[in-house]
């Protein structure tokens, strides 16, 4: 152990202990700057040999130099240092004004389901930029203890640390070292030396079922046994066989109902097919912009068999685009370019013209594409089918393609059907990049699928964040050939959604939608959500009702999820993706936002 005073590397000067792990210690200290740090003390010699890269690099301080997100513990500083004669590596790390989930719960649980949420949903952000690095980054200990609650604004902010035993999704297994991993929070899988994104999602689910139940899911104490591992492993996954209980919550509780149940279930599902798929499904699952099915009554062949795939649609009944405010003109483009011939079959027919088969909606994360979808049905009134990747993809060989053949088959049966694909690329990714040979036997079902589907009342919607990942094939005439861009919502959209979100709270009077929308300029559909909750929060922490002043606190203290420089790239790709020219792109009317 350092002590207080230890000067590091002649820049840091040792404050105090915090605390010790396995491979390190951490201390809380001084730089030359005056600003405070925290310092992990790495002991080279009990490293084991995965913890390091083909260069003899720390694979800790490797991650952590190349990654920056509002939600992840950033890096400052690293090198090497003597003590009492040994060699021992040091990572800075920029302080966080706070506490772990652990200390917080450890002093006082949540009362609310929308706090509990929150962390859910900043974790998620975190592990899904981590998981869409051009290397991916697997966490592997999502943990209360490696959770922070940044304390240092008005409104508390998730940050992720503990990356020991983060590892790159490419590394091979035998990279992956368990010894010393809390297993209450890791997936099955891991005990196999198994480890994906699906991993860190199950990890999630289990700190939302310890943050609202005081406990990890399926909890044993396994205290007895823990010089055995195998043993540990042995009773954790015997327990896990058995069905995930739900104790009752105290009747305060807040925001809890039966759809975070389902949605637990499905996080912590044994079966990695039956989890959600990545980070960012979880995320739409806690907004609420997908359903989640109960995952115990979902019918499967026999034990060792292929799952068996059920797609249903469902008559989509609602006010269509009267419920999404602004956009007018996209909508109109919608309506010209789609609509009319959706309704007018015969017509388009005896004119020789194509029936539309798709279109593809993108743009910035947050934007709301999955509920304009499900209202474009509305609009049109054809049946609504909802898809993910996650309940097309297979590891089984040829089930994928099996599953979109049934996703068809049903609309087909039930036509006018529009089939909705979330998160596209992931089903349908560039057939020249890296992907896997699976992936890429899906998107010759998915093109074969499409040919000539609008003549079979059938129409498909993609969205993606990502239009220049899909397979340039599917964007071609007679399949998603009409692209249409969701930005941020606009003035009017702004307004209505603070409108809309709080509706039925305890409001003060002068609530000024107008200024609301003004001050949110760039802010994503999310982010409105967000701000609603959090000045809710707000409100009921100090006991009185939701006015204009906490709303314009609860603004200030919460950035656009989406940076300026994100709505930049998405700008120039719309511009790319609909090959508009500057001049045309300056007299182009605005419709979500302008840069």
């Amino acid at each position: 152990m350092l002590p207080k005073g230890f000067l590091i590397d002649e820049k840091y000067g040792v404050l105090l202990f915090v605390k010790r792990g396995r491979h390190a210690e951490t201390y809380r200290a001084k730089g030359h700057d005056g600003k405070l740090c925290f310092i992990k003390i790495f002991n080279y010699s009990k490293l084991p040999r995965s913890a390091f890269d083909g260069e003899s690099n720390l694979l800790e301080i490797e991650f952590l130099k190349a990654i920056k997100h509002e939600h992840i513990v950033s890096y400052k500083d690293s090198g090497e240092l003597i003590f009492d004669g040994k060699k021992f590596g040091y990572l800075a790390l920029n302080f966080i004004a706070g506490e772990t989930l652990a200390e917080r719960t450890g002093r006082e649980k949540f009362s609310t389901y929308y706090d509990i949420k929150q962390i859910a949903e900043e974790t998620l952000k975190g592990l899904h930029y981590l998981h869409r690095l051009p290397d991916p980054v697997i966490h592997n200990e999502v943990t209360p203890q490696n959770i922070m609650w940044d304390l240092s604004e008005d409104i508390p902010k998730v940050k992720i640390i503990g990356f020991g035993y983060a590892r790159s999704f490419h590394q091979p297994a035998k990279a992956y070292n368990k010894e010393g991993l809390n297993l209450c929070y890791a997936a099955s899988e891991c005990f196999h030396n198994l480890y994906s994104p699906q991993s860190d999602v199950y990890s999630v689910g289990a700190v939302m079922y310890q943050l609202l139940y005081g406990m990890p899911p399926w909890f044993k104490d396994i205290s007895k046994f823990q010089a055995d591992r195998s043993k540990t492993e042995e009773i954790i996954i015997q327990e896990r066989s058995k069905p995930l209980t739900f104790p009752q919550l105290p009747k305060e509780f807040i925001g809890f109902d039966e759809s975070v149940k389902l949605m637990l279930k499905k996080a912590l599902s044994q079966d990695i097919e039956s989890r959600f798929q990545n980070a960012g499904e979880f995320m739409q699952a806690l907004r609420g912009e997908i359903e989640i099915e109960d995952i115990d009554k979902v019918q499967k062949v026999q034990s060792g068999g292929k799952p068996e795939k059920k797609f249903q649609s469902t008559k989509a009944k609602g006010k269509g685009f009267d419920a999404i405010a602004g956009m007018k003109e996209l909508k109109a483009q919608l309506q010209l370019d789609v609509i009319d011939a959706l309704h007018r079959p015969e017509e388009y027919a005896k004119y020789g013209v194509n029936m539309p088969n798709g279109m593809l909606l993108y743009g910035p994360p947050g934007c709301g594409k999955t509920f304009f979808a499900k209202h474009f049905a509305e609009e049109v009134g054809f049946n609504f089918l909802l898809a993910t990747p996650s309940s097309l993809k297979s590891r089984y060989v040829n089930a994928t393609q099996e599953n979109i053949a049934k996703m068809f088959a049903e609309a087909e049966k039930n036509a006018p059907t529009i089939i909705f694909i979330d998160e596209i690329n992931e089903l349908l990714p560039n057939r020249d990049s890296d992907a896997h040979e699976m992936s890429k036997s899906a998107v010759n079902e998915m093109l074969a699928q499409m040919d000539r589907t609008g003549e079979k009342g059938i129409f498909v919607v993609g969205a993606t964040n990502y239009p220049d990942k899909i397979d340039p094939a599917m964007l071609r005439a007679g399949r998603l050939d009409k692209k249409f861009y969701l930005p941020p919502p606009d003035f009017e959209a702004r307004k209505s959604m603070f409108e809309m979100y709080l509706k039925n709270r305890p409001l003060d009077f002068g609530i000024d939608y107008a200024c609301l929308s003004t001050l949110t300029e760039y802010y994503v559909s999310a982010d409105i959500e967000f701000l609603a909750n959090e000045a809710s929060r707000l409100a009921l922490k100090n006991k009185e009702r939701i006015s204009m002043k906490i709303l314009e606190e609860a603004i200030k203290n919460v950035k656009p999820s989406v940076p300026l420089r994100e709505l930049k790239k998405y700008e120039a790709l719309r511009i790319k993706m609909s090959g508009e020219t500057a001049e045309q792109k300056n007299k182009r009317p605005r419709i979500g936002f302008e840069i």
